[in-house]
């Protein structure tokens, strides 16, 4: 990806005067290059770039974050979202409904689908595996497949939540490797997408990337979540967008509202303001331009988060 935005400068100059009607890609990187090619033609959006644009097809990461952002670059009435559920081991999910957040799984694609209940930093390898017919409502899964292309047994490291049996519909609600556990509160993207979601619609803020890891415990002090966030739009008071964030939090996960009771585990989260452009530059540094690579948005690991805080200063 070392011409990656050499590539990116080629796209949007041969895009621009085509007839554009859909479009489909990770949100994080589709909004550089609709950012890029707004920037070019100095149209206030992609409506008046492309105006037969109808529809925008997203996945790979959340779309809770971004969808206001998109929503004022298409701003048509009929312009409509759709999420799928792909990856480059196959193609698993639709969204088949409109205004829907669940996902048809896909039998008829070449896969099998096996599933193991998902628990933060537990050994996959030791969980019982349970074929599709076993599968229940409202846990996460770790999603194994195996494919008439040659994986086998293959985790691809997706957490999956089923809303549905009859069709199979689900939810993506994670990375198997994408948590924070550092106290025991067990907190996944899911929790923190709908938080943020929350908070943002009462806050009128718009995020575009975000990552958080633990404060770890030292003597005589008590631990915390601390959370970097890079928004389009801020919120005019950023300690109140805190403590309506952690009060979210708290109200998705149980774990995590009792750690945060009284304060006796852990405290109110830590939260910066990003500056703008500080995630795509950390993509950057490390040579990970492009839409294969996205931020871990938790880890319980600090070095990411050490990483964008010096790069933030």
């Amino acid at each position: 990806m070392a011409e990656w935005e050499t590539k990116m400068k080629a796209i949007v100059e041969e895009s621009i005067p085509e007839k554009v009607t859909s479009l489909a890609g990770v949100p994080s990187w589709m909004m550089v290059l609709l950012q890029n090619v707004i920037e070019e033609t100095g149209q206030k959006n992609i409506s008046a770039v492309w105006p037969d644009a109808e529809v925008y097809f997203h996945g790979g990461v959340s779309f809770k974050p971004y969808r206001k952002s998109y929503e004022k670059l298409f701003p048509k009435s009929n312009f409509q979202f759709y999420e799928i559920y792909n990856a480059s081991e196959g193609f698993f999910g639709i969204q088949d409904r409109n205004k829907s957040d669940e996902l048809l799984l896909m039998l008829d694609y070449g896969i099998f689908y096996e599933f193991i209940p998902f628990q933060p930093d537990s050994n996959a390898d030791e969980n019982k595996v349970i074929p599709l017919s076993q599968v229940e409502l409202g846990v996460n899964y770790a999603l194994v497949i195996t494919t008439n292309a040659g994986l086998w047994r293959y985790q691809i490291g997706d957490t999956v939540r089923f809303t549905y049996l009859s069709p199979y519909r689900i939810q993506v609600t994670g990375r198997t490797k994408h948590h924070i556990n550092a106290f025991g509160e067990e907190l996944i993207i899911d929790n923190t997408e709908k938080a943020l979601a929350r908070v943002s619609a009462v806050t009128q803020c718009v995020i575009s990337n975000y990552t958080a890891a633990p404060i770890f415990m030292k003597e005589g002090t008590k631990g915390a979540h601390e959370w970097i966030i890079e928004f389009d739009k801020a919120p005019e008071n950023l300690e109140d967008f805190s403590k309506l964030l952690d009060q979210a939090i708290q109200n998705e996960n149980s774990d995590y509202e009792a750690k945060r009771y009284k304060n006796m585990t852990l405290q109110n989260l830590q939260l910066h303001t990003a500056r703008k452009g500080l995630f795509y530059d950390w993509h950057r540094k490390n040579k990970k331009l492009g839409g294969q690579n996205k931020v871990p948005r938790l880890s319980s690991s600090r070095k990411l988060l050490e990483e964008l805080l010096e790069m933030n200063r």
